[in-house]
């Protein structure tokens, strides 16, 4: 890793993380409920060597992205590094013969969810496993009650949660520490700057945000002719946001944020966008998705880019403005 790359303490865990870590949900490829359509596992597997070798030390994964098909690239490429980096994955989310994902927080199901990772992931020790989501909201306690016993078990490193509000995380808490976060944050989607990432910050919950590119919107690349071409099966093509008028207030967005990164000497909106879910105290981390190696050429200036005060500054008056 490049030595003058920031590292950040991951709550309590120990872990000190790049604030960018990479993200493997559309490696899963096309076919399945969530997709993204469409995926060449040698571009997956470059994607992964790059971010490694441009200074990323952790991944994150989950079973369900393309129905266990992720973890398995993950597992093959890490397999062949150098330098292994940290591997970051998820229970909760099963699916079906059809690939049709269903919900599943019962101890039978979170303790095969693990054997299942740590075979195609080929690791003996998870470095971290999260809840994906907390549903059957009934069964947080069995769910979390679980994963604490797997760690005690000494197949789970870490555990933390995903998706879940201040009750939830409360409600697990009072079983067994939650010792990491993962919420969807970025100026696409900044609620979690409301309740969830200042009680993480209060309990020292280490925090890795997903999505800070508000999945494409704030690249400047993402246009209503873009989502129009987009694969059949890629979730964007249904989401309010990807479409009209919602689309043209993100095309501004991503504008100035273009416009700040000129300024830092060709820094792109992705990276700008990135640094500002970095600029909040209570983030850690920000996952960033990639598809090919020169993708994660495009965002890797984010591993140390900042935004200054009043640039932030900037960004909020626009988020005023057009309110």
């Amino acid at each position: 890793m490049a030595p003058d790359l920031e590292l950040r303490d991951l709550g309590t865990t120990g872990l000190r993380i790049t604030a960018v870590g990479l993200g493997t949900w559309a490696m899963g490829g096309g076919g399945w409920e969530f997709a993204w359509g469409p995926q060449d596992d040698e571009r997956s597997s470059a994607a992964i060597r790059r971010a490694i070798a441009v200074g990323m030390n952790w991944l994150d994964t989950a079973p369900a992205y393309g129905t266990g098909h992720s973890e398995e690239v993950v597992g093959r490429t890490v397999k062949g590094l150098p330098r292994a980096p940290h591997v970051f994955t998820k229970v909760s989310l099963r699916w079906t013969p059809d690939r049709r994902i269903v919900h599943s927080l019962k101890s039978e199901s979170i303790r095969a969810e693990v054997e299942e990772s740590r075979r195609r992931l080929g690791i003996d020790v998870l470095d971290l496993v999260q809840v994906h989501w907390p549903d059957p909201e009934g069964d947080i306690e069995e769910g979390w009650r679980t994963l604490a016993e797997l760690k005690d078990a000494g197949k789970i490193r870490h555990i933390g949660v995903s998706n879940f509000d201040v009750g939830q995380l409360e409600r697990a808490a009072a079983i067994a520490p939650v010792e990491t976060l993962q919420p969807p944050y970025s100026l696409a989607n900044p609620e979690a700057e409301k309740e969830i990432l200042p009680y993480a910050r209060a309990h020292r919950i280490g925090v890795i945000v997903y999505s800070p590119m508000g999945s494409g919107l704030l690249t400047g690349s993402m246009t209503p002719e873009r989502v129009a071409r987009l694969p059949q099966d890629d979730w964007r093509r249904r989401d309010p946001d990807f479409l009209e008028p919602r689309i043209s207030y993100f095309q501004r967005l991503a504008a100035l944020l273009a416009e700040i990164g000129r300024e830092h000497g060709g820094h792109s909106a992705a990276e700008v966008a990135i640094a500002w879910t970095l600029s909040n105290p209570a983030v850690t981390g920000a996952i960033v998705g990639a598809r090919s190696d020169s993708q994660v050429e495009g965002f890797s200036g984010a591993l140390s880019f900042r935004l200054s005060g009043k640039e932030r500054d900037r960004i909020e008056a626009f988020r005023a403005e057009n309110h």
